[in-house]
């Protein structure tokens, strides 16, 4: 049994989420996507052990990360891979920019269903690549992809879909029967799906992550997956991500890629840190999963009870909550800066996410229970106040 209540200081260790300047002192930090948990200690223990060597020169992956990742995928994922399917890469943003310039060229057409997480739009512009925008339908909060939409802007240019499975910022977890139809469609028109699987395992208990990469390959199209356990495992500054790749054309051309721009070196802890989190912390990560789910819970129940103002609905993956702030009087422009100078908060503004994302803000609730707390009551006490209706 964990405890995830103390949490871990982060203040004064030059934590982006805490230590950057613009954070500013007193302020909740609920903003950049890690956790405020101590790590697994199996994590710790490998970490440790590896630092000890004493030695940190040019090394490569052993058996047993590859090892590590087939089980991992197999057992918790029910994807079987194959060894020469798996692309190290530092971070998963890294692999979707190469796995773009891996399916495409300069000037190609890049689909990304909006709102999404940031860094799509800016590996698509650093790219080369034309953004083609297919917003996803806002149900009173629900998220849906809109097919009809998505076919019409398909064009002979349109050679990759950026997918965000499970969605980033709404916490949609895609259905099998979602990402079916979705994948019937790139693949008739021959466009390459590259899946951000980075949040595929922290989900609800409700919910149940499905890899889309079977499925494109029962319907002939193709597809890469990127996977890291840098975010269910809090270990996002060792660097240690994976791209599934299983057409060998792609997968080498990615990989060529990969040499030509110097991104095929491991980081000396990435195999450790992989491993203790793959092999050998399933309990903890069972169990912080539970945790953030009655974070979840206890927040998004006392503003639906008590700030009619805001829309919320419980995500059903990912430990992001996707606040609806286009119904009080604070100009979507302002309401990043607002939380943060009445509320004490900081949390992502909704434009990060596109324009689709206007009105809205992001919160991060990985994080002890009493931050969760502080951050309703702050809120609570901000919207009692009738001119904000």
């Amino acid at each position: 049994m964990y405890s995830f209540d103390k949490g871990i200081e982060r203040r004064n260790t030059n934590c982006e989420k805490w230590d950057a300047p613009f954070v500013g002192e007193n302020v909740l930090p609920m903003w950049v996507a890690d956790m405020d948990f101590e790590i697994a200690p199996a994590i710790t223990r490998r970490l440790v052990k590896a630092a000890g060597k004493g030695a940190f020169g040019y090394q490569f992956l052993s058996d047993q990360y590859y090892e590590a990742v087939q089980s991992f995928m197999s057992k918790k994922h029910d994807y079987p891979v194959e060894r020469d399917w798996i692309c190290y890469v530092e971070n998963v943003v890294q692999g979707l920019f190469l796995a773009l310039e891996a399916v495409s060229e300069k000037g190609d057409e890049v689909i990304i269903q909006t709102p999404v997480y940031g860094p799509f739009f800016r590996v698509a512009k650093e790219s080369g690549r034309k953004i083609v925008e297919s917003r996803l339908r806002n149900e009173d909060g629900y998220y849906t992809m809109d097919f009809e939409g998505l076919e019409a802007c398909i064009t002979d240019r349109t050679k990759a879909l950026l997918l965000c499975n499970p969605h980033n910022p709404s916490g949609r977890v895609w259905t099998k029967e979602e990402l079916t139809r979705l994948a019937g469609i790139c693949a008739e028109h021959h466009i390459c799906i590259i899946s951000d699987d980075i949040h595929s395992d922290i989900i609800g208990r409700e919910s149940r992550h499905t890899v889309i990469a079977p499925i494109c390959r029962e319907f002939g199209g193709s597809c890469i997956v990127c996977t890291s356990p840098s975010k269910p495992f809090n270990i996002a500054s060792v660097h240690v991500a994976n791209c599934l790749i299983e057409d060998e054309v792609i997968r080498k051309e990615f990989q060529r890629l990969q040499g030509i721009y110097h991104m095929k070196d491991c980081n000396a802890f990435a195999e450790e840190a992989l491993i203790g989190a793959y092999e050998e912390s399933d309990e903890w990560l069972k169990e912080v999963n539970e945790y953030i789910e009655g974070n979840i819970d206890v927040f998004v129940d006392y503003i639906q009870k008590n700030i009619p103002a805001l829309k919320v609905r419980k995500p059903e993956g990912t430990y992001l909550v996707w606040v609806d702030f286009s119904q009080t009087n604070i100009p979507a422009e302002d309401i990043k800066e607002e939380l943060k100078e009445k509320c004490r908060i900081l949390v992502n503004e909704g434009t990060f996410f596109g324009e689709a994302g206007k009105g809205f803000a992001r919160f991060n609730l990985a994080c002890p229970r009493s931050y969760v707390e502080q951050a309703f009551e702050r809120l609570g006490e901000y919207f009692a106040r009738a001119e904000h209706f």
